[in-house]
């Protein structure tokens, strides 16, 4: 492959090197939620701001840690993960926003994935559709621990991820509406939790970079419960999703540490 960077050593599109990050990353979409997630480190420092990839890294229990930010959607999330696991990056939390689908999964709730829909193309071009993803065990196990001593309510299962956010909101005005109200049924029936746009491509790239990938989001609110006539609270303060992740990788560094 050509070098883009012309032999800066640093990645071409999130502008960070191998000395730049630590092994465990954070990952939202948000660049702006860089900085918040940065907090809850020690002795954060911003490294890289490069387009949609906002990078920082500090420490976490005396070990190097990063998060940088994705962007919206399946392809800037497969190229972050991919440079990231170039520079020796080997455990990704994803910290997202959801909707929900299932009638119990409320605004300000926290969903775990366990796996996710590949109703996107990002993940089409590394594995056949045939091929399911899913969250890494390690990662998950964490996520729903960290979230039971958080006492927030959660929710594991599988996810829909979607490359267009209008499509799933507005699937009628769609020249193939047929497709996206008919298969909108079919996740609801197979109990799909929330909607969002990244884990598909996250876990399938990250199982073939062999690298460990999980995700929480916070849930914003339940389009399914506004079409029923349900109260439908909304949440946008993503706070909590934030201190799940990082308590998750809080364990899995210190579980790391301990094998």
């Amino acid at each position: 492959m050509v070098d883009y960077t012309e032999g800066s050593g640093k990645q071409y599109h999130t502008g960070v090197g191998p000395d730049d990050i630590g092994k465990y990353v954070i990952m939202p979409g948000d660049p702006k939620r860089c900085a918040k997630i940065a907090e809850h480190f020690d002795n954060p420092k911003l490294v890289a701001d490069v387009r949609e990839y906002v990078t920082y890294t500090g420490t976490l229990e005396g070990v190097k840690v990063s998060v940088t930010s994705t962007g919206i959607g399946g392809p800037s999330a497969s190229i972050a993960i991919d440079e990231l696991a170039k520079c020796g990056a080997h455990t990704f939390i994803r910290v997202g926003t959801c909707g929900g689908m299932q009638e119990d999964v409320m605004g300000g709730d926290i969903v775990v994935a366990t796996g996710a829909v590949r109703m996107e193309g990002t993940s089409r071009e590394f594995a056949p559709i045939e091929y399911p993803a899913v969250a890494n065990l390690d990662c998950v196990n964490a996520l729903v621990e960290a979230a039971k001593l958080l006492k927030a309510p959660f929710h594991t299962g599988v996810v829909q991820c979607k490359d267009s956010f209008f499509g799933q909101h507005e699937p009628e005005v769609m020249p193939v509406s047929y497709e996206l109200e008919n298969k909108w049924q079919a996740w609801l029936r197979m109990g799909c939790l929330a909607s969002e746009m990244e884990s598909a491509a996250l876990f399938i790239a990250g199982q073939f970079l062999k690298v460990r990938v999980g995700s929480c989001f916070l849930v914003v609110a339940n389009q399914e419960r506004a079409k029923k006539g349900l109260p439908n609270k909304q949440a946008h303060d993503t706070e909590l999703a934030i201190t799940v992740g990082v308590e998750a990788l809080r364990r899995l560094i210190l579980e790391d540490k301990n094998k």
